[in-house]
């Protein structure tokens, strides 16, 4: 069985914010890259976890953030990498997909050590959640044609911090091995 979990990160998303005419122009060219990337997991029975803000919607829980999403303006941006009926779901509150999450023990659970992350904003919580997956001595792989960015310098200088600074590969998508 493989120990390797697809995350994605932040995915499920209304775009309703300051950054979010920028942001989505990233966005748009990754989906494709991001929906065989999760496809391709699934087909090969790589868990799909998705780990996504609540967006400070305390009392909902993730097939209200889809619906909200897939109501929203960018409906075409979720609609794609939606999640199935066998993919887990993580509501977070802030950058990293840890902080005060259960998302370190369901890993554990599942026997789950490399984690591949996609997703969304490079710079913010695909970096954050890089370096916190490290210090808990996960495998981190990045899909690095499978993230998205806000300001396209700092996600650069985040791609090179994860991989030199945390061991991190930074991969193309179709380069990974979910079956490790």
């Amino acid at each position: 069985m493989s120990s390797t979990a697809l995350l994605v990160i932040d995915m499920i998303n209304t775009y309703e914010h300051q950054d979010a005419e920028t942001l989505t122009a990233s966005v748009r060219p990754v989906v494709p890259t991001m929906r065989a990337l999760i496809e391709r997991a699934r087909a090969e029975r790589t868990p799909v976890i998705y780990v996504n803000d609540n967006f400070g919607r305390w009392r909902s829980h993730h097939d209200e953030l889809l619906a909200a999403a897939l109501r929203g303006p960018h409906a075409d941006l979720v609609e794609p990498i939606r999640p199935d009926d066998t993919s887990m779901f993580v509501v977070k509150a802030r950058h990293s997909v840890f902080y005060q999450t259960p998302l370190e023990y369901l890993l554990q659970q599942e026997g789950l050590h490399h984690l591949v992350l996609c997703g969304q904003v490079t710079e913010q919580c695909i970096l954050y959640s890089a370096l916190d997956a490290h210090i808990r001595r996960f495998q981190v792989t990045v899909a690095e044609d499978a993230v998205a960015h806000i300001h396209p310098d700092l996600a650069d200088a985040a791609l090179r911090m994860m991989e030199r600074n945390m061991g991190a590969d930074v991969l193309p998508a179709d380069r990974i091995d979910l079956r490790a």
